[in-house]
């Protein structure tokens, strides 16, 4: 092995972590920002109305 491609190799791997850190750091902000949307987008549904006491009390057999 030459010494001279030692070095360039050892600069290669730290390029490629880096390179992979900022991929991360980019993912991990895409995530975040799907995550507040999908709040958002849940938070602007309309509230649940209860239905009236007397629904479904009672089923029809009868055909």
């Amino acid at each position: 092995m030459d010494i001279g491609s030692v070095g360039s190799l050892t600069s290669a791997l730290s390029q490629a972590q880096t390179g992979d850190a900022v991929g991360l750091l980019v993912m991990k902000k895409a995530i975040n920002a799907q995550e507040q949307s999908a709040l958002q987008l849940l938070q602007a549904l309309p509230q649940m109305t209860s239905n009236p006491p007397n629904l479904g009390n009672s089923v029809d057999v009868k055909a």
